[in-house]
């Protein structure tokens, strides 16, 4: 009697699940699509991308099927999953070059970079971001800079030019945090040549100052007084405020963030940005090729 059970039991249950997936199955495009951006409008990130890899799945030729693509980087951004959202960013741009929004792939694959940057210990720890490695800042800077050189008119250049200014000068503020770093360890030479580095490659940040600060000590310290001096005379005359002049002359530091001291934070990048807006917007020009006896 109780092996019967079970098996009507494990029938009952196969016939529900058989019944479901046949369901599921039969799920139109247009509805697929639909359901889609009912998860997006509901904030239901992980349900919408996975009704948009269901739909590219049993449509890959289908109406839809590029707008799923584009919607799905979305998805995953939004989600936290900052890998998937980069691939499909990379994929969409690799299948469709010349589609009209490919520009919002190469954006979203910036914004991805640009939210790992902020990383996530660091929004909820008081870390400060110019002391941690900046290969996600180096990325978005790099990916926002190849939007910008491909799309110079796109919608999302003036988003994509302020976020490179935050990162530029968080690149330049980490450059600054090494030598200082190098400075402690009395690699003299090290921190100059990173002082000079940011000189000459993050010029109009506000850290330039105390990159000239880095060489002055650098150099000091090296007795390459001549090359301390030109950098001396430099920094008193284009940063004659700097927080380690004392009488035109160079201090002492006594903590690492006096190497800092013309490097007030820079301001926040921004925090709204015009990815939801466009997802709204790219299904607003869909929706009337939708079925009329889906458009609840």
């Amino acid at each position: 009697m109780t092996l019967i059970l079970l098996f009507l039991t494990a029938l009952l249950l196969g016939g529900c699940s058989s019944d479901k997936s046949t369901e599921e199955d039969n799920t139109s495009e247009a509805q697929l699509y639909q359901q889609a951006q009912e998860a997006l409008d509901n904030n239901s990130y992980s349900a919408a991308a996975e009704k948009l890899r269901a739909l590219e799945s049993r449509y890959p030729f289908g109406h839809f099927a590029e707008q799923a693509q584009l919607e799905l980087v979305y998805a995953y951004y939004k989600s936290g999953d900052a890998e998937a959202s980069r691939s499909a960013a990379e994929r969409f741009i690799r299948l469709h070059p010349q589609h009209p929004n490919v520009d919002y792939a190469w954006y979203i694959k910036g914004l991805t970079s640009f939210e790992e940057n902020r990383g996530l210990i660091s929004r909820f720890l008081p870390l400060d971001v110019n002391k941690r490695d900046p290969g996600a800042a180096r990325d978005s800077f790099n990916e926002f800079a190849e939007l910008l050189r491909r799309f110079p008119q796109s919608r999302y250049a003036p988003d994509a030019k302020q976020r490179m200014v935050y990162l530029r000068n968080r690149l330049a503020a980490y450059e600054v945090h090494v030598g200082n770093y190098y400075i402690k360890r009395k690699a003299y030479l090290a921190a100059a040549n990173r002082g000079r580095y940011v000189v000459e490659n993050f010029q109009g940040t506000p850290v330039v100052g105390d990159g000239l600060a880095l060489m002055v000590e650098g150099y000091r310290q090296l007795k390459l007084d001549d090359l301390a001096d030109s950098a001396l005379a430099t920094l008193r005359l284009n940063y004659p405020n700097h927080s380690l002049l004392a009488n035109g002359k160079l201090t002492a530091p006594t903590s690492e963030e006096d190497y800092l001291g013309a490097f007030e934070k820079a301001p926040p990048a921004p925090s709204t940005t015009q990815a939801n807006q466009e997802v709204q917007k790219q299904y607003e020009d869909a929706k009337d090729e939708l079925p009329a006896e889906i458009q609840q």
